[in-house]
C-alpha cells in the first residue's frame, strides 16, 4: 500500500487528483489538497500551508495535469487553520484566484486580522491551566501574532447547505461545526465522493473547538455533525489527512463510538470528586498509546485540556456532571441523585 505522505499526484476518481503537500514540523507532517478539472482550469478544495515547499510541490502537481497557477479558478476551503487555508491567500496575491471559506469561520478569522488571535490564554485560564497558559504565552502566542499577515478575508462566505456549479460537476456545500465553528464539507453526489477536510479522518480524531473564537459547545456541535453525514448516502471518503477510503458511514460511526467511551472515561475521572479540565486531562490517556498528558509536547497539551473541555461541557449539558466557576475557573462534579 503506498504511504498516502509520498509527493505526487494521484487521481481518486476521473477529474479529480490528489496532491499531498507538507507541513512544518507537524506531527500530521502532510496535508490532502484535490484538484477538480473543471473545463480549462481547476478548482481547489483546500489550499495547503503557504510555505516555499508546499507552494512548489502544487505547482509541480498541477504541471504534470497540464495546468498551472493561473489556472485555478477558485479555492474552495473547508475551514480557516493554515493548513488548509494560507496558501490560498498566498496565490490569491499573486493571481487573483478566488476563495471560498464557510461563513462560521468570520468570528475567529475577524479575530486573528484584529490582532487577538491569543484567545487561548483565556481559555487555558478558565480551564484551570495557570502554568499551561504561561508556557502558551512564552512559546506560542508571538508566533500567532506573526501569522497575522498570512491571513486575509475570503472573497464569498459560504453560508448553509448550498450548492457550487462546476463544469462538469455539482458539489454540495454541508456546514459541519465542530473541528472548527465554520468547517464545511463538500458532497459530490453523482461521484460518490465527500470531501471531508478535517471532520472525517480515516485514522485520527480532529481536534475540537481549537479556534481564537471557540463556541459554547464545540464537542456537541461536531456530534451532531458526524450524524448528519450519516444521512447522506455512503460515500468515498476523500479526507485532508490521511488514505481516500471507501466508506465515510464506517468511520463515522467509528469516531462516533470513540467519543461516547471518551466521554464514559472522562465522566469516571470526575467521579467521587471536583475536577477542573487540566487536572481532569492530566488524568486520562492520549493518543492510541494511552501516552500520560506530561509526555505531549506543549501544543498538544493546550489541545488535551481543550478537548477534555469540550467532553466536560457535554456531560453538563446531558445532566451527567455539574459545573460551577470560582474566580474564573470552571470545576466539574458527579451530580447529586
Amino acid at each position: 500500500m503506498t504511504d498516502w505522505t509520498e509527493p505526487g499526484v494521484f487521481e481518486v476518481a476521473p477529474g479529480v487528483h490528489r496532491i499531498p503537500l507538507p507541513l512544518p514540523n507537524d506531527g500530521l507532517h502532510t496535508v490532502n489538497v484535490y484538484a477538480i478539472e473543471d473545463g480549462d482550469g481547476v478548482v481547489m478544495i483546500d489550499a495547503g500551508w503557504a510555505l516555499d515547499e508546499a507552494t512548489d510541490r502544487l505547482e509541480a502537481a498541477l504541471d504534470t495535469l497540464g495546468y498551472g497557477f493561473a489556472d485555478i479558478r477558485r479555492f474552495l476551503v473547508t475551514h480557516m487553520h493554515r493548513d488548509h487555508y494560507t496558501l490560498a491567500v498566498a496565490l490569491r496575491r499573486r493571481f487573483g484566484t478566488r476563495i471560498a471559506l464557510g461563513v462560521g469561520e468570520q468570528p475567529s478569522l475577524e479575530r486573528i486580522l484584529g490582532g487577538r488571535a491569543d484567545a487561548q490564554l483565556s481559555n487555558l485560564l478558565g480551564w484551570g491551566a495557570t502554568d499551561l497558559a504561561e508556557r502558551w504565552r512564552k512559546a506560542a502566542v508571538p508566533l500567532e501574532r506573526k501569522s497575522v499577515a498570512a491571513y486575509e478575508l475570503p472573497d464569498e462566505w459560504l453560508t448553509g447547505a448550498s450548492v457550487v456549479d462546476l463544469d462538469k460537476r455539482v458539489l454540495k456545500t454541508v456546514p459541519t461545526p465542530g473541528h472548527t465553528a465554520g468547517h464545511v464539507v463538500f458532497v459530490d453526489t453523482a461521484s460518490s465522493l465527500l470531501f471531508a477536510g478535517d471532520h472525517v479522518l480515516p485514522h485520527i480524531t480532529p481536534s475540537i473547538g481549537f479556534e481564537p473564537s471557540r463556541p459554547e459547545l464545540p464537542l456537541g456541535d461536531y456530534l451532531d455533525s458526524l450524524r448528519l453525514m450519516r444521512e447522506h448516502p455512503d460515500l468515498r471518503l476523500l479526507p485532508a489527512h490521511g488514505p481516500v477510503t471507501d466508506s465515510v458511514h464506517r468511520r463515522v460511526d467509528e469516531l462516533l463510538r470513540h467519543h461516547e467511551e471518551r466521554l464514559e472515561a472522562t465522566a469516571a475521572s470526575v467521579a467521587g470528586g471536583t475536577a477542573t479540565a487540566y487536572e481532569t486531562a492530566r488524568r486520562l490517556g492520549w493518543t492510541r498509546r494511552q501516552r500520560r498528558f506530561d509526555e505531549l509536547n506543549l501544543f498538544n497539551q493546550v489541545l488535551a485540556t481543550g478537548e477534555t473541555s469540550a467532553h466536560l461541557d457535554v456531560l453538563v449539558r446531558d445532566g451527567r456532571l455539574a459545573a460551577s466557576t470560582v474566580d474564573g475557573v470552571v470545576h466539574y462534579s458527579a451530580t447529586l441523585g
